[in-house]
């Protein structure tokens, strides 16, 4: 009978400590905050915007100091047509058009430590799929956006017992625009900007 619950109680612990061990190395959560975003181009207001994001995340601890963080994020970024919009492309528009763009992005990040494992950069690259676009300044039957952006990915990542922290930037790196104009000599590049400041729960 000893023996048995010794056996028991060697199972238990093995058991307990692996779970232990996959909670360490593969955890999961939520994140929202602002997304202050902007529309790279002739034509459009350099002022960055008020929008928002919201996702889930997981964390995958490759190896003390260094881990990949996936990402399934939604994200709305607004911009705001100027008056160059209509010098540049000769079409009859207003100024207060508002193009709003919201993406479904997944980035795929490289956590690294900074002396803490509480305390990570955040860099990699993110891919966005376009779920619905505004194009009423554009030229009826034309498709003015991409339905896809490559980006890349930067910041900081601040991991409390279970509220995370983060703030990061990201840049586009292809070219949004997916329409041309008689009057214009080479295709004008749009390119979408974006600093978000979020708060989740990691679990």
């Amino acid at each position: 009978m000893k023996k048995l619950f010794f056996a028991l109680a060697v199972i238990t612990c093995v058991t307990v400590s692996t779970t232990a061990n996959a909670q360490k190395l593969l955890r999961f959560g939520i994140k929202g905050g602002a997304n202050l975003g902007k529309l790279d181009g002739t034509g459009y207001d350099d002022a960055f915007k008020l929008g928002y994001h919201l996702g889930a995340f997981a964390q995958i601890n490759l190896m003390k100091g260094f881990g990949i963080q996936p990402e399934l994020i939604f994200s709305s970024t607004k911009t705001e047509v100027t008056s160059d919009f209509d010098d540049v492309y000769d079409i009859d528009q207003l100024k207060e058009d508002k193009p709003k763009l919201n993406y479904l992005s997944i980035p795929v990040l490289a956590n690294i430590d900074l002396g803490s494992p509480r305390f990570k950069l955040q860099v990699g690259p993110q891919f966005g799929i376009m779920t619905s676009k505004k194009t009423s300044v554009f030229e009826e039957g034309k498709s003015a956006f991409k339905s896809g952006e490559f980006s890349a990915v930067g910041g900081l990542w601040l991991q409390l017992p279970i509220v995370n922290i983060s703030a990061r930037y990201v840049i586009g790196i292809s070219d949004v625009n997916d329409v041309t104009f008689e009057n214009t000599t080479s295709p004008e590049k749009w390119r979408n900007q974006s600093i978000q400041l979020g708060v989740g729960i990691t679990l």
